[in-house]
């Protein structure tokens, strides 16, 4: 079983449990203040998660018109979030939502989560490469777009312990697709992609999943309710996946340790990721935020914009 299944599963657990679920608590909240007051209009900040939350669905606005309007009603919250995130939902991202050959100019993902990551990892690309960017050949291979930024990071480290242990299970070699491709394959389907991941790709994953759960555990805790929702959703993952998850769970909060884990050109994206899992209903994960951005060296106008992308307020 690869380490991408098992990122997808806990990204769509860890956003129920947390910035997801407090998301539609305050969107209903704020409808309902809205009604009572006579007004129509909402918006929900836009980016990834105002088109959740069906700010650009066509709807009325809000909780209510959108994706997660249907959702919330019933009938699997958790697969139809990682289909939304896939890419494989009404409006998320645009063009094809695996990307490929058809996935614009440079290959890649086009839509849902893994096409945001994709698209950092492009930018990372070209600034490293003098602008002059990355073909949809040079996005596959050994360890597709993101494997390619890892250079001598995964000698050591959690990168170095994941490439000799699990990255390995339900790896391949070589494949020509994008992490983002593979990664929205498992979040809309909560299950293996269709190509098997390479070692780095799963490397990669396995450091996205620990920025998440550091993020989730930075208000302090990980409350019952929390770890029930996220351990529903993450379903039939192997023992050696559910004890490398129960192990970052239980690992203490360290936004220095975890960036210095984070290779060159993978900054944005786990700060990205970090910053889905967060609720942002207590100082301390605004805090952590801060901590871990700074850690990464990443400047104000980067960090904005990744809550843009994202569809959450900025840090003050």
């Amino acid at each position: 079983m690869s380490m991408m299944k098992s990122l997808a599963r806990v990204a769509a657990g860890v956003m129920l449990a947390k910035g997801i679920g407090t998301m539609m608590q305050q969107q209903q909240q704020q409808g309902r203040a809205h009604s009572q007051q006579g007004r129509t209009n909402h918006s929900t900040g836009g980016g990834l998660l105002g088109e959740l939350l069906g700010s650009r669905s066509g709807g009325a606005g809000g909780l209510g018109g959108g994706t997660l309007g249907g959702m919330a009603a019933g009938g699997g919250l958790g697969g139809m979030l990682g289909q939304v995130l896939g890419g494989r939902a009404a409006n998320p991202g645009t063009g094809r939502p695996y990307g490929g050959q058809m996935g614009g100019a440079s290959g890649g993902a086009s839509g849902g989560l893994g096409g945001l990551i994709d698209s950092y990892a492009r930018r990372a690309a070209q600034g490293r490469s003098g602008g002059t960017g990355m073909g949809g050949s040079n996005m596959g291979g050994a360890g597709g777009m993101l494997g390619g930024l890892l250079g001598g990071a995964a000698a050591g480290g959690m990168l170095g312990d994941l490439m000799r242990g699990r990255a390995q299970a339900g790896s391949q070699p070589d494949n020509d697709k994008s992490f983002g491709e593979l990664f929205n394959q498992s979040l809309a389907t909560q299950d293996e992609p269709e190509v098997a991941p390479t070692p780095e790709q799963n490397a990669v994953a396995g450091l996205m999943l620990r920025a998440m759960l550091q993020a989730a555990k930075s208000d302090g805790k990980i409350d019952d309710a929390e770890k029930q929702r996220l351990l529903s959703q993450i379903g039939d993952l192997d023992e050696d996946d559910r004890q490398f998850i129960r192990d970052q769970m239980a690992a203490p909060v360290d936004a220095q340790a975890l960036a210095r884990d984070v290779p060159a050109g993978l900054e944005t994206q786990v700060y990205m990721m970090s910053l889905l899992a967060i609720d942002f209903d207590h100082e301390d994960e605004a805090r952590y935020l801060r901590e871990l951005a700074q850690a990464l060296g990443l400047q104000r106008d980067a960090v904005n914009d990744v809550h843009e992308q994202v569809g959450v307020r900025n840090l003050d």
